[in-house]
């Protein structure tokens, strides 16, 4: 997790929007250290590792950076609901590695989860990452068709590499995620991208105006094939007024096209711990997600349906990947090391 600078409209005749770089937090919790951040966020990715059966690093794709972690809930069914994460750090800091907070909630109600990691700046551009984004979703759909629904979340920089999933097109990675289930929770992100390059985070990007607009979500919005298809954005009241107004901005801009959207500022949260909390099963945004994925129960917990696996549809596993099982004290698995001797059992 990175600190990131807050955006500031400065409004003249053209409308440019300068950025002043300033940590995020530091208007609404100047007492909270940057390591304290990372130590909450490496905290839970840890217990989620040692408390959850999982699949670390498991590759998407051919690069170094394509991994995902996927942890799964204690009951293994073929037919399972996929929550899939992309970490902030405005493209250039944070990994799946310190990003695992809302597993043990969510796993503990039938959800499995999937951490995303993609290569961030210097080393990625952003239409890098799109592309890595992009094809981390064809791969959850392609390893488990059973699923019971894709959800996608992202949280800032990762909220617009979540957007953009909304305008993929799908038919040239040869799979369609299945839209039905396909949701999408966007927390303070940006989904303008021009702001950003009158800010020294673009150093590393190095962003053309090109780049800005071709990664911009917000300007390539077109009417959804499925407009059942709901996307809630999220901030939080003590965010920066610029991840507030692109927020607002975004929403106001999905209704227009005719997407099914929501928008959310909640209480007394910042920037950074409008993700943290996720480790809470009582938080506010774990239970608007626990009531996407299972709305036909009142307390998110799944109906009996959704516990039933579906025998008749063989989930496909990574073909290369083995996990090493390490027992743990209680009933608790995790599948912590992998070896390349052969497809991995469902966990």
């Amino acid at each position: 997790m990175s600190a990131e600078s807050e955006l500031h409209p400065r409004h003249g005749e053209d409308q440019l929007r300068v950025a002043i770089p300033a940590t995020v937090t530091q208007a609404a919790q100047p007492s909270v250290s940057l390591a304290t951040r990372l130590s909450v966020s490496e905290t839970a990715t840890k217990r989620a590792q040692a408390t959850r059966r999982c699949l670390l690093h498991v590759p998407y794709g051919d690069g170094d950076g394509e991994k995902v972690d996927i942890y799964f809930p204690d009951k293994a069914s073929e037919a399972l609901p996929f929550f899939v994460f992309f970490h902030g750090g405005y493209w250039q800091s944070g990994s799946k590695d310190e990003s695992a907070f809302m597993v043990n909630p969510l796993t503990a109600r039938g959800v499995a989860v999937v951490i995303v990691a993609y290569d961030i700046a210097p080393k990625g551009t952003l239409d890098q990452m799109v592309d890595q984004a992009t094809r981390s979703v064809a791969f959850v759909q392609k390893q488990y068709p059973c699923n019971e629904g894709i959800y996608l979340c992202g949280h800032s920089a990762g909220a617009q590499l979540a957007a953009m999933m909304l305008l993929a097109d799908w038919t040239k990675l040869g799979v369609t995620p299945k839209l039905r289930g396909f949701r999408c929770f966007l927390v303070s992100g940006v989904y303008d991208l021009e702001p950003v390059m009158h800010t020294s985070q673009n150093t590393p990007l190095h962003m053309t105006l090109e780049d800005a607009r071709r990664n911009s979500p917000q300007l390539h919005l077109r009417r959804p094939a499925d407009a059942a298809c709901p996307v809630l954005l999220v901030v939080g009241q003590h965010d920066s007024p610029e991840f507030r107004r692109q927020s607002r901005a975004f929403h106001q801009a999905l209704c227009r096209t005719g997407w099914r959207a929501s928008f959310e500022e909640l209480h007394d949260v910042d920037h950074f711990e409008i993700v943290e909390n996720l480790t809470q099963e009582d938080d506010v945004l774990t239970q608007m997600i626990l009531r996407t994925v299972f709305p036909n129960s009142e307390d998110g917990h799944p109906a009996p349906s959704a516990r039933t696996p579906k025998p008749q549809c063989l989930c496909r596993e990574p073909s290369e990947l083995k996990p090493t099982v390490s027992a743990l004290p209680g009933t608790q698995q995790s599948l912590n090391r992998l070896s390349p001797e052969g497809p991995p059992p469902l966990p």
